[in-house]
């Protein structure tokens, strides 16, 4: 179990809130893969994994489909993916991935979020060596499949770690391969139940419950943004919380 593991336990009870932020940053993601790689879900991997997000988490079929009907639409200029990187409080590196259809809206946001929090927004690039950007799959376990055996098959793909968790198998890959892990797992039948990128802290910072209090204000105030899709930091999460 390595830092993969870790961050998971961290991030699964930490969703995005409410039902109605869920449906619309999947609707974002959504229209920005129709719109990256046509809108038939046979034809585009991406976006056939990203319907499979949307029904894991109940999201109705009409949803899905005005976010696929949008990404064709003429007057659809599409979303721009910006990140953002910057410190909060007490050192803590925050990374920002944003999708959005007015960029200085949303770096204005961005901006003074850091700033009214105590952090400050930094350079692009500035933080991405503290980080590990990877991709994750959720899959059913199979009968008669051993973890072991698929981990040697799937090293291939770049593949770096396998995580057992009741009735789901978790993978981890390199970023770039997303493709040909998908690809792998669709050819050779595992069920696919949803997919994700993420952003791993190379390593985490221990902090006080006063400057987590802190810090957990401005990461709250920056997943409340319509524009922003995903918050990732280095901060050690609170070994007291346990799980809800």
């Amino acid at each position: 179990m390595g830092r993969a593991f870790e961050f998971r336990k961290a991030r699964k009870f930490k969703r995005w809130g409410n039902m109605a932020r869920v449906f619309t940053k999947l609707g974002k993601e959504i229209t920005i893969a129709a719109k990256a790689g046509g809108p038939d879900p046979e034809n585009n991997p991406h976006l056939r994994a990203l319907m499979q997000n949307a029904k894991k988490e109940n999201m109705p079929k009409d949803n899905v489909e005005r976010a696929i009907k949008r990404a064709v639409e003429k007057d659809f200029s599409g979303y721009k993916e910006m990140n953002y990187e910057g410190y909060g409080p007490h050192g803590i590196a925050i990374f920002v991935e944003t999708a959005t259809d007015n960029t200085t809206r949303t770096v204005a946001n961005v901006r003074s979020y850091f700033n009214k929090h105590g952090g400050s927004l930094g350079t692009s690039g500035s933080l991405e060596f503290l980080f590990d950007h990877k991709c994750v799959f959720h899959i059913a376990k199979k009968e008669g499949i051993s973890l072991e055996d698929l981990e040697l098959e799937l090293i291939d793909y770049g593949v770096d770690e396998l995580d057992e968790d009741e009735d789901e198998v978790v993978i981890y890959g390199e970023f770039a391969q997303n493709s040909a892990i998908q690809k792998y797992l669709e050819e050779n039948g595992f069920e696919i139940t949803s997919s994700e990128f993420v952003r791993i802290p190379n390593d985490l910072k221990d902090v006080t419950a006063e400057q987590r209090e802190a810090i957990e204000k401005l990461i709250e105030k920056l997943e409340e943004d319509d524009d922003v899709q995903n918050v990732f930091h280095n901060m050690k999460e609170d070994e007291s919380e346990g799980e809800e």
